[in-house]
């Protein structure tokens, strides 16, 4: 199959016209709508955020209609309600449970996400044919699977790329019109994405799992599922999920889909018909091509994934390829371009990263493990009282005790850095290995949670592992600078040791 036009336009565009449409929060993804809307557009573009600086930008800029910051919400609310938008566009920053959503609602203004915009802003082809949307959500693992996808349309006739979540907003690529534009997307969602897209029809969509988390984003439990379970509204093609995941097999039963989608399993086991999954080391397709119904497709061997640099492949790795996979495999990619692109892929920084090893022990840093599944997927498998282990930094809403009861029998020792210890006091409080609270106070919580992981080292020990289950925004700027701290102090701690033998 080969696109033979290159000719792209915004059918659309013109449903913009006039329209009042007010940008909330002038972050990456912020910035990107407001380019979109005075470039594409003839919407009537206003812009809000509590940054002066943020807004100094547009106030000489004469496509902008109106301009305002003030670091108080209220009085920013009251000022974009007084401008009477028809539609806001607004920052997932904001969480639902405050002030801005709660406003906007009273007042009956539509609330788009970016996501939302890009939607409304795709460009099509001559033919009217728009680029498909494969959509990943999930607790975790996101970002490698939307990353393993992006590479195998890489080694596609689809050329796609990854947007959303991952870094690029997707309004950015999703809406070019030149010759070289992308014609597939990847597209990695957050609940908070999600919750403010109400029209997306992806060709297929994914959620990989789903755990409490951000639950003082979305305020209850049931809200944060609901975000998620979104996901699989609209779909066209097929709704990709994890075999014996009920939680995430009942978003699929409920979902409203278009006709004949179809619900494609993903298993680490011998697939049924329908699914996608393991015969020994090799991943074969019983889901797609002209002759499913009769024969396996072979896509990969795990030999395949070699370029992932792990001596052993972790179950939830495996289970990230297969349903990267199952989403190409939904638009038409071919088994040897998946194959090719996943022998390309390569794991990203901050993702289970051996950034040391020393005396047969592995320093690793997984700090993008930001909520108990990631943690918990990182840890399980390992050997008994193998793991000196690193957590903490801002809950979010969490609690930790059926972690630690599920990951128990792989730890050495616990060292809990972060301001907000609350939760893991009371998660680690029965724990029968040695327990090391960092000092919250501490202005190097990472090089004293490395020195204290060093004198936690044992016979049995076989890594140390910063897993924090947490966000790190409380201690660091983000998980990068986070993982970036814990490798500094690590390369630190190793030079003292050698210095001193």
């Amino acid at each position: 199959m080969a696109f033979t036009t290159m000719s792209y336009s915004i059918p659309t565009v013109k449903d913009f016209d006039a329209r009042r449409i007010a940008v909330l929060g002038l972050g990456v993804s912020g910035r990107a709508c407001v380019d979109a809307l005075v470039t594409k557009t003839r919407a009537v573009v206003g812009v809000w955020d509590s940054q002066p600086e943020a807004v100094a930008t547009y106030s000489a800029d004469s496509r902008i209609s109106y301009a305002f910051s003030d670091s108080a919400a209220q009085k920013m609310l009251d000022s974009l309600v007084t401008w009477q938008p028809d539609v806001v566009v607004i920052s997932p920053g904001f969480p639902e449970t405050g002030i801005e959503w709660t406003t906007l609602r009273e007042r009956n203004i539509e609330i788009w996400s970016e996501i939302e915009l890009a939607w409304r802003l795709r460009a099509c082809d001559e033919a009217g044919v728009f680029a498909p949307w494969l959509c990943v959500t999930g607790t975790n693992g996101k970002t490698t699977t939307v990353s393993m996808l992006a590479s195998i349309l890489q080694h596609s006739h689809f050329k796609g790329v990854a947007v959303g979540n991952i870094g690029t907003p997707a309004v950015q690529e999703v809406s070019r019109t030149d010759a070289n534009a992308p014609r597939a997307f990847a597209v990695e969602l957050s609940s908070f994405q999600l919750k403010a897209t109400h029209s997306m029809a992806p060709a297929a969509a994914l959620c990989l799992n789903i755990d409490d988390d951000h639950l003082e984003w979305h305020g209850t439990r049931q809200a944060y599922w609901q975000a998620k379970a979104s996901i699989y509204e609209r779909t066209q093609l097929a709704c990709v999920y994890p075999v014996g995941d009920s939680q995430v097999q009942s978003m699929v039963d409920e979902a409203d889909v278009q006709e004949g989608a179809r619900a494609i399993g993903v298993s680490l086991g011998i697939p049924a018909l329908g699914q996608i999954g393991l015969v020994e080391d090799v991943a074969v397709d019983r889901a797609f091509g002209a002759h499913y119904r009769r024969e396996a497709t072979e896509l990969f061997e795990l030999g395949d994934l070699k370029g992932l640099g792990l001596e052993q492949l972790p179950a939830h790795l495996v289970k990230d390829a297969l349903a990267a996979a199952a989403l190409a495999r939904s638009i038409g990619v071919d088994a040897e371009q998946v194959r090719a692109g996943l022998a390309a892929y390569r794991l990203g920084a901050h993702r289970i990263e051996t950034v040391a090893c020393v005396d047969g022990v592995e320093w690793i840093d997984d700090s993008k493990a930001t909520n108990a599944h990631a943690a918990k997927a990182s840890l399980c498998g390992r050997p008994e009282k193998s793991v000196v282990w690193i957590v903490g930094g801002l809950a979010k809403g969490a609690r930790f005790e059926q972690l630690v009861s599920e990951v128990e029998s792989v730890l050495g020792a616990v060292i809990v850095i972060g301001r907000d210890q609350e939760p893991w006091r009371s998660a680690l409080s029965s724990l029968n290995v040695p327990v090391h609270y960092v000092d919250t106070d501490a202005t190097n919580p990472m090089e004293l949670a490395v020195e204290a992981a060093q004198r936690h080292i044992t016979s049995q020990t076989r890594s140390v592992l910063l897993a924090p289950a947490s966000a790190s925004m409380d201690q660091f700027t983000s998980y990068a600078h986070r993982g970036q701290a814990f490798s500094q102090a690590v390369s630190h701690k190793i030079a003292q040791v050698q210095e001193g033998s």
